[in-house]
């Protein structure tokens, strides 16, 4: 009987799934994904997909129990999993800190001896001991912010923007690194062919989608005579596209620009003599 091949991809669950399931369900590979079922539907019978708390998925790709997932990059530290990183795909990020109450300083907390509370146990006693903190560590299971004063001086956990911190009392002491949503990959799955050919699939249409969020189509309408300076104006991904209208009264003009740029360029294109000027979006880009 042929074994028949499968991609096992882990998925997150929690805070970090809403961009996980939007950018799989924009590359048509997964139909639905909500934390009500472990199993996401794939539409690609060759993708076997799973939920999963992103602490857990690092060590999941490790052992080769999955070929690829999506988590944290805080959780890869953390794990120090022996995975490989395929892509950072910058989705929530965050600044793994150091905090403490606002009253008390860093010099304070050195001097004696402080109870320390995280999610993030290696992380925390990696930095504890670098910067030679005398310390008691508490795992906490989230609502980290909730420990000081009363049952802890000091917490490593992550944040955004720092404002669930100030709400609480606390200031950051310390900022260890940035955190974003990575894709990674079982280094054994990468030297089996197919696996590697089907993790390089799934890798182009990610990265299609992720091209398409940050372009737009301009298309637009040119006086024959006024062709070449607008065409050299524009950023284009590479030439752009020109055709000649009906009974040759001008060109049509396709290009793709950067959604920053299309604002700057439509009145230019105008001033420049272009007409009939579209915008609209991209669904995926391949470069």
């Amino acid at each position: 009987m042929v074994k028949e091949n499968k991609l096992k991809i882990l998925i997150p669950k929690g805070r970090i799934l809403s961009s996980v399931a939007r950018l799989l369900q924009e590359t048509n590979l997964i139909e639905e994904i909500n934390e009500r079922s472990y199993f996401p539907v794939c539409s690609d019978p060759e993708i076997e997909a799973k939920l999963m708390k992103p602490q857990n998925i690092p060590q999941l790709i490790e052992i080769g129990s999955h070929d690829l997932g999506f988590t944290g990059y805080d959780w890869i530290v953390e794990t120090a999993a022996q995975v490989e990183e395929i892509m950072d795909l910058g989705f929530d990020r965050v600044k793994i800190v150091s905090a403490a109450p606002s009253t008390v300083t860093k010099e304070e907390l050195k001097s004696r001896k402080i109870i320390v509370a995280s999610e993030y146990e290696n992380i925390s006693r990696s930095y504890l001991r670098r910067e030679n903190f005398n310390y008691i560590f508490v795992r906490s299971y989230g609502a980290t912010e909730a420990f000081p004063p009363e049952d802890a001086d000091l917490i490593i956990d992550n944040t955004a923007t720092g404002q669930t911190l100030k709400e609480n009392g606390l200031k950051i002491i310390d900022e260890l690194f940035t955190s974003s949503t990575r894709l990674i990959a079982n280094p054994a799955s990468l030297r089996d062919s197919w696996k590697k050919e089907k993790i390089d699939e799934v890798s182009m249409l990610i990265t299609s989608v992720l091209q398409a969020r940050e372009r737009v189509m301009l298309e637009m309408n040119v006086p024959a005579d006024r062709l070449e300076g607008i065409v050299q104006i524009l950023p284009c991904m590479r030439s752009p596209t020109v055709s000649t209208l009906f009974n040759e009264q001008g060109y049509a003009v396709k290009v793709a620009v950067l959604k920053k740029e299309a604002a700057r360029l439509i009145p230019l294109l105008k001033k420049l003599g272009a007409t009939d000027i579209l915008e609209y979006e991209f669904r995926k880009v391949v470069i």
